[in-house]
C-alpha cells in the first residue's frame, strides 16, 4: 500500500510538472507576437482613453516606452494563452472531481469568460475614458496637464484585468450557495458586510479617486444581487 500511495503521489507530480510546463511553453511562445503587436494596443488605447481630448502622452526615459511595450506584451499573451492554459488546469484536476463537479465548473465556463469580457470591456470604453476626462477637468490657463504614457498605459491595463477579475465575484457567491458551503439566507443577512467589503477591495485596487472606485464597486456589488437572486431560484 505504501509503495501505490508513494507511485499516485509521483504520478501526480509528474502530471503537474508536464502541465506547468506546456503553460509556460505556450506563454513563452506566445510572448514574441504579442510584443510586435503591443505598440498598435498602445495607440489603440491611447485613442480610446483620451478620445477627443487633445492631451499628448509624453515620456521621460529612453527605455518607457520600451519597457511599457512588454508590459502590454505580458497582458496581452496571458489573455491569449487563458484558454490553453485553462485546458490543461482543468485537465489535471479532471480525474479528482465527482461528477456533479464537473457538469457545474463546464456550466459556468461560458458565464466566466463572458463577464471577464464585459469587465474589460466596460472598464475600456466607459472607465477609462471618464478617469481621463476627470483628470483633465482640473486644467486651467495656468495649469496645463502632462500626462506620461508610462502612468496612464499602466493604469489602463491594470485597471481592466481588475475589472475582469472583480467581475468573477457573482460567480463566487453563487457557486458557494450552490454547493452548500454556505446558505442563501446567511448571504443575504450579510449584505451590508458585503457592500462593505466591496468597497474596500474597490478603494484598494483602483486609484485614489472616488471616480474609479464607484465604478468598480456599483456594478460588482449589482452582479452580486444578480447572482443571489438566482442562488436564491436554484434553490
Amino acid at each position: 500500500m505504501p509503495e501505490d500511495k508513494d507511485q499516485s503521489l509521483i504520478e501526480h507530480l509528474e502530471a503537474l510538472r508536464l502541465m506547468l510546463i506546456r503553460c509556460l511553453t505556450a506563454l513563452a511562445i506566445g510572448l514574441v507576437p504579442m510584443f510586435l503587436l503591443s505598440p498598435y494596443v498602445i495607440e489603440w488605447l491611447i485613442g480610446v482613453m483620451i478620445g477627443a481630448n487633445e492631451a499628448k502622452l509624453n515620456y521621460f526615459a529612453p527605455m518607457e516606452v520600451f519597457i511599457l511595450q512588454i508590459k502590454t506584451a505580458l497582458v496581452l499573451d496571458l489573455a491569449v494563452c487563458l484558454p490553453y492554459v485553462a485546458r490543461q488546469i482543468w485537465t489535471f484536476v479532471l480525474p479528482g472531481l465527482y461528477d456533479n463537479e464537473r457538469k457545474f465548473i463546464r456550466s459556468i465556463v461560458l458565464s466566466s469568460v463572458a463577464l471577464f469580457v464585459f469587465g474589460v470591456g466596460f472598464c475600456i470604453f466607459f472607465i477609462l475614458p471618464l478617469i481621463i476626462n476627470f483628470g483633465l477637468s482640473f486644467a486651467t490657463d495656468n495649469i496645463t496637464p502632462m500626462l506620461g504614457i508610462s502612468n496612464v498605459i499602466s493604469l489602463g491595463l491594470w485597471l481592466t484585468v481588475v475589472f475582469g477579475v472583480m467581475f468573477q465575484f457573482p460567480l463566487v457567491t453563487y457557486s458557494l450557495v450552490k454547493f452548500g458551503v454556505t446558505s442563501y439566507e446567511a448571504v443575504r443577512a450579510k449584505r451590508p458586510y458585503v457592500l462593505v467589503g466591496v468597497l474596500v477591495v474597490a478603494a484598494l485596487l483602483t486609484p485614489p479617486d472616488i471616480i474609479s472606485q464607484l465604478m468598480l464597486a456599483i456594478p460588482t456589488y449589482l452582479l452580486f444581487e444578480a447572482a443571489l437572486w438566482w442562488a436564491k431560484r436554484i434553490k
